[in-house]
């Protein structure tokens, strides 16, 4: 079988890239309001986030509870717990750097997108990956900021609950609110135009992590990051994926659910969300000066997910069904 590379995972490369030879357009001094235009940019994704969400696929959804269980544990107690098995074996501050990189990686939602895309070619339960990919997203606004409260301190970044879910509410929250209540005016409209949503949601993304990179480069914070460690952290994020694929599907396989149910819990719980991941991330590591490498495992997490769960969807694609 013939792989294709991820077009957005060729943009990540090609900004991170951009950020090293031209850091200073982030910087204050720059006359490109980037801070601007992503906190407009974020609230607009979680707008457009909820003019796309249907009432009645989501309501259909709540009746597989069963599943919902399963993928909601694994996205936001599993992968948590999984991470936190290595944490006594920290013995420095990098390390301790690339483990909290590897937390908020595992503390984040899942994907919606991709989720949806790669169980309908999989030939999964779509009503209840539409259903479950959607409300991780609002479960992870709640959720992601609570784990990370328990690891960072004040020290390392201004992590204030209070400001942190104000920030939420306001630019993600309402928003999501607003489009929700738009829906039945501007629901078609979203619908008729999903690709353009979807290229600027991604414009955002690549926007933030630009910015990030950027900083970190003028900060020379990957000074740090050998060789070994970036290696460290491949491995780490190929462990972390097929551990928690292969805890979700045996799971799956004792609580005894059907061919299609189980597709969907393997996709939609063993995935996370890059978008999120950048939209958190500038929320909840404002001041923090190592972003650039929290965003590390996250993008190459992104990235391997991608690669195996298309493998995966074309085999299973291919089998028959009675």
């Amino acid at each position: 079988m013939k792989l294709k590379i991820d077009k957005f995972v060729l943009s990540i490369i090609t900004v991170i890239i951009i950020a090293y030879f031209f850091p200073y357009w982030a910087t204050e001094e720059s006359n490109i309001p980037i801070n601007t235009i992503s906190s407009i940019g974020i609230s607009l994704i979680f707008f457009f986030y909820g003019l796309k969400l249907k009432p009645n696929q989501l309501k259909a959804g709540l009746k597989n509870w069963k599943l919902h269980l399963i993928i909601q544990g694994a996205t936001f107690v599993m992968f948590p717990l999984l991470v936190l098995l290595f944490y006594p074996l920290i013995q420095n501050q990098k390390q301790e750097t690339i483990w909290l990189a590897f937390f908020f990686l595992a503390s984040l939602p899942s994907t919606v997108s991709s989720s949806v895309v790669m169980v309908s070619i999989a030939k999964g339960n779509i009503p209840s990956a539409i259903f479950n990919a959607s409300i991780s997203g609002i479960i992870g606004i709640i959720i992601t900021p609570l784990w990370m409260g328990l690891f960072i301190n004040d020290t390392q970044t201004d992590f204030n609950f209070t400001d942190i879910y104000v920030k939420l509410i306001l630019q993600i929250i309402l928003p999501v609110i607003l489009g929700l209540l738009l829906h039945r005016f501007l629901g078609n409209f979203a619908s008729k135009h999903s690709s353009k949503l979807t290229l600027f949601d991604k414009s955002i993304i690549l926007l933030i992590i630009y910015k990030s990179f950027a900083e970190s480069f003028i900060n020379n914070i990957f000074s740090s990051v050998s060789i070994l460690d970036l290696l460290a952290i491949f491995i780490g994020v190929i462990v972390l994926f097929i551990s928690a694929f292969s805890l979700t599907t045996y799971i799956s396989k004792k609580l005894k659910l059907s061919t299609e149910d189980k597709i969907t819990a393997q996709f939609c719980g063993t995935k996370k969300s890059l978008v999120h991941g950048t939209v958190f991330s500038k929320i909840l590591f404002k001041n923090l000066s190592s972003i650039g490498i929290m965003f590390l495992p996250l993008m190459l997490f992104h990235a391997i997910q991608i690669l195996i769960i298309s493998i995966v969807a074309s085999k299973l694609a291919k089998r028959n069904i009675n």
